[in-house]
């Protein structure tokens, strides 16, 4: 979906297909099939902008075989579809029964993740629309925080030149700019925008920037205001944005809010939780370890990543952080000129939900991201962008 911006700019929103699990082509065209055009039908739209996620092997085959690539693009075109962005965060096995902190791996340490996001810049170049010239892809915020030391640390450094090099010749070929967005996540090197700065202004290539995601933001109790002020202050860029909202409880001292909390305490994914103490953010790496014992404070409010539909928070006594999406989404394109220009919806957890809020079949969830989409495209709207064809 497209938005003109009061600036004259153009704004792509888009949702995140790693809600689909799909680690092939032949897996990523069915996607395209029973899931994307489906959502698309369900706006009325003649063109539906997608996050497209690539996992590894998908990622090999359109790399090793150019006619794979040109049939994935018109497969794209016959759909009403079209790719701005990927998603380059899960590297494989996204869709396995328990991924946890296998999401991490490969981390900015290990060439394959080099590889892996040369790949996917090649492919966005590929795949953009003929009238845009600009892609985001976001990325692993380096690692996880453990046994990631300082040789770690230079590694990393040197693989995000080498890639703002490789970015830059591709440039040079194509047209076509790529930038690439680490995307801050409790738990890891890079946790908070804060955590941002130094190692992008160290990589000093605009090529380079953050992806804000605002479940992730929410989580770590960060305030949108200061966050991106600081940002801007470094010159940090922000090629993408991530609409997204987090579990919040007000009050989990309380056996009821516990009880509620318990229900998403799933074994798929990993639901980083968090609280603000008198000395600081405390946290514990999973959602389950918070509610055993004593291992996080229950005086102030708790925050979990669990990326929640945007449209239908929890029912009480818990809720979402929307209110933090709508603060931020506010600062990212409400202003004279858009902070970004590529916004995606990313809940990629409906099927980790309680067993009675899962969508129980495609025509449901296809609904459900129908539904996050027009919130968005609504809040967009109030905030005086104009729907495009």
């Amino acid at each position: 979906m497209r938005f003109r911006h009061p600036d004259g700019s153009t704004v792509h929103l888009s949702y995140c297909t790693n809600v689909h699990p799909a680690e092939t082509l032949e897996g990523v065209l069915a996607q395209l099939r029973d899931h994307c055009e489906p959502v698309r039908k369900r706006l009325g739209r003649d063109r539906l902008g997608i996050g497209l996620w690539l996992a590894k092997g998908a990622a090999r085959s359109l790399i090793n075989d150019p006619a794979q690539l040109r049939g994935l693009k018109g497969e794209l075109e016959r759909r009403g579809l079209e790719v701005v962005t990927l998603n380059g965060f899960p590297y494989e096995g996204f869709g396995a029964e328990e991924v946890k902190y296998r999401v991490y791996k490969p981390d900015w340490a290990d060439p394959e993740r080099l590889a892996h996001t040369t790949d996917l810049a090649r492919l966005l170049a590929s795949l953009l629309p003929d009238d845009v010239t600009e892609g985001s892809v976001s990325t692993l915020p380096l690692a996880w925080r453990t046994a990631f030391d300082d040789a770690a640390a230079r590694t990393a450094h040197a693989a995000l030149t080498t890639l703002a090099e490789r970015l830059d010749a591709l440039e040079e070929l194509t047209g076509k700019s790529i930038r690439i967005a680490l995307e801050p996540e409790p738990g890891c090197t890079v946790e908070t925008t804060a955590d941002a700065i130094s190692p992008l202004t160290d990589v000093a290539s605009a090529r380079i920037g953050i992806c804000v995601d605002t479940c992730h933001l929410a989580t770590s109790f960060e305030d949108p205001s200061t966050a991106l002020g600081a940002l801007a202050d470094a010159g940090v860029t922000i090629p993408k944005a991530q609409l997204s909202a987090a579990l919040h409880a007000e009050h989990p001292h309380l056996p009821e809010v516990r009880d509620a909390l318990a229900a998403f305490a799933e074994p798929r994914f990993l639901h980083q939780t968090r609280t603000r103490t008198a000395a600081g953010l405390r946290g514990t790496d999973d959602l389950e370890e918070a509610l055993a014992g004593e291992a996080l404070p229950d005086g102030a409010p708790w925050r979990s990543h669990f990326h929640v539909p945007l449209h239908a928070p929890p029912a009480p006594p818990l809720t979402s952080t929307l209110p933090v999406l709508q603060d931020t989404l506010a600062l990212l394109v409400g202003g004279a000129e858009p902070l970004t220009r590529h916004l995606e919806v990313e809940t990629y957890t409906w099927q980790a939900l309680p067993p009675e809020l899962r969508p129980r079949s495609r025509g449901r969830l296809a609904e459900g991201i129908a539904a996050e989409l027009t919130l968005a495209r609504d809040l967009l709207v109030d905030l005086g962008l104009k729907e495009l064809p």
